[in-house]
């Protein structure tokens, strides 16, 4: 995200989507966006995965892509840490999502390899690329917006969305800087709502 500004990339998010920053008192229910937009792209073990596959579970979706050396590694590093604090819930009744914006470069297996390097478990975080113009539209209807530089990295808005077990968008965290304690209390907030 070297070359826009932040406050160009926040702007042009909230022009392309819902982009709705998190700023809801824990003792308060977290915000409605809208229904989740449904995608279906390829995991990194090749086969097609759907957000619709994961209803009734709670879902992280985050935008990266492997050949990032800023941002994108601080967030996988970020949510591996989330996803080790999750124990016996992270697989079974919360999930994560991680879709590539370069899915030129992040094919299946390197992604399968970027999975391994960050410790993610593989129950219950896909990696997600796909055909360029599938993956660009599922990144424009979540508010990301993704653009190619001249030697050949990505700039994007980073978002994280996070989406109830009954696949409505509920918020999303710009950049990476969010807190991971109100990032993983508001996983198992959604979750105790559908209880």
């Amino acid at each position: 995200m070297s070359e826009w500004p932040a406050r160009i990339l926040l702007l042009l998010a909230l022009m392309a989507g819902p982009a709705h920053a998190h700023d809801a008192p824990h003792d308060e229910r977290l915000p409605t966006i809208g229904q989740a937009p449904d995608f279906t792209l390829v995991s990194q073990d090749g086969r097609p995965v759907s957000l619709h596959d994961f209803r009734g579970k709670v879902v992280a979706i985050a935008f990266i892509f492997t050949y990032c050396t800023d941002v994108c590694p601080m967030l996988t590093a970020h949510m591996a840490s989330v996803q080790e604090k999750l124990s016996s819930t992270f697989g079974s009744k919360i999930v994560f999502v991680s879709i590539t914006v370069d899915p030129e470069r992040d094919t299946p297996g390197v992604l399968k390899e970027y999975a391994q390097n960050f410790g993610a478990d593989i129950k219950g975080w896909w990696f997600l690329t796909g055909n360029p113009e599938a993956v660009h539209e599922v990144g424009r209807k979540y508010g990301v917006i993704a653009k190619k530089t001249a030697n050949g990295d990505v700039d994007h808005t980073l978002l994280t969305s996070l989406v109830d077990p009954d696949g409505i968008l509920r918020v999303q965290y710009l950049g990476v800087r969010f807190d991971l304690e109100e990032f993983r209390g508001d996983l198992l907030s959604l979750l105790d709502e559908s209880k």
